[in-house]
């Protein structure tokens, strides 16, 4: 069952399990070596995850309030500093989502974000309420605000807090509801529609839908686990997929004729950004196999050094709480992702 390490270089496991990244090790441990969640090496790496590395470095920059920095900058101002980029790195580094810190910053965001009438989340809170016959409510933001929503941030909130352990709340579900109807897959020259939300952000929704729209809220319908997919859900991870392998993963149209060599720059955490090896993961998890991944695949077999090791290429690394990793370095966390792409697409 090992046949896929034949593809490395070297095997670079030992590595990945040391115990300077928990969050590495504790991934490791589930998805390269298949150990239970209640393994005994599973469970001290887990509890690790909070207690030194990068999540206890970013928790110490928490306000008391649950967000960072200033409040209103959770998103755009805040890049990559805000509360929305905090909750995304947690969920990425598998932060414990029961943490009373990291519960309160995932319900800022839902109080000051989701946008109340559609579910989706707002890049800017909506203003305060001065009327109210709530004494409570007086002076308080409700939301985020209604013009303002992002597919890009709702997906990848969506994700977050699933990972973060809110997949069953109705909120999440009113997010990933709002994904899946307003979702187009347009793969050739066209007129977007003008009504709301397409109206505002041409360049989420112009005249060929943005694939990082895709690929984000794929990532969150993949995280949804297979008995809880409605057929929806179902739906839109067959047509997201497919509209990736159209494109050949990281092509720019149909036929795949002009390669994105930015989607050949591999990265962690990426953010809003996305690359080939996210698509690769991504489609290998939900059990494609198709050919027309193979071009990209073996760009990403290339790219491993004569250790078996992949190399951080992109980062937004200045602009965090707190820098991860070392740009031009071999990376754990793109080493780990190349791995398991390798393991679910040749065992």
């Amino acid at each position: 069952m090992d046949n896929w390490k034949s593809y490395l270089n070297a095997d670079p496991t030992e590595w990945l399990l040391e115990e300077d990244n928990p969050s590495v090790r504790y991934f490791t441990l589930l998805d390269i070596l298949d150990k239970p969640g209640t393994d005994s090496e599973v469970l001290e790496a887990r509890e690790q995850i909070m207690q030194k590395g990068m999540v206890p470095k970013i928790l110490a920059k928490q306000e008391p309030g649950g967000y960072w920095g200033i409040p209103e900058n959770f998103y755009v101002r805040g890049k990559y500093k805000g509360t929305s980029w905090q909750l995304i790195i947690l969920a990425e580094l598998g932060a414990d989502g029961n943490d009373k810190r990291i519960r309160n910053a995932c319900e800022f965001m839902f109080e000051n974000s989701q946008d109340p009438q559609s579910g989706a989340f707002s890049y800017i809170r909506n203003k305060k309420v001065s009327n109210s016959k709530s004494s409570k409510m007086k002076g308080k933001h409700v939301g985020g605000d209604h013009e303002g929503v992002l597919p890009c941030l709702t997906a990848n909130m969506a994700w977050s807090l699933i990972r973060l352990g809110y997949l069953n709340d109705e909120r999440v579900q009113k997010a990933l509801a709002w994904l899946i109807k307003y979702q187009r897959f347009d793969d050739k020259p066209g007129k977007a529609p003008h009504e709301w939300p397409y109206k505002r952000w041409k360049r989420c929704y112009g005249e060929r839908t943005c694939h990082s729209i895709i690929v984000k809220s794929l990532k969150a319908f993949a995280e949804v686990p297979e008995n809880k997919r409605t057929p929806e859900i179902e739906d839109y991870i067959v047509k997201g997929a497919e509209h990736m392998l159209n494109h050949h993963i990281h092509k720019r149209s149909q036929p795949p004729i002009v390669g994105s060599f930015k989607w050949l720059q591999f990265g962690f955490p990426l953010m809003w950004n996305i690359d080939a090896l996210e698509v690769l993961g991504l489609l290998t998890r939900l059990g494609y196999k198709d050919e027309r991944m193979n071009e990209s695949l073996n760009i990403m077999i290339s790219k491993q050094n004569g250790e078996g090791k992949w190399i951080l290429e992109n980062t937004f690394n200045g602009r965090f709480q707190a820098s991860i990793e070392r740009k031009g370095k071999p990376s754990k966390w793109i080493t780990l992702n190349s791995m398991k792409v390798l393991k679910q697409r040749y065992s």
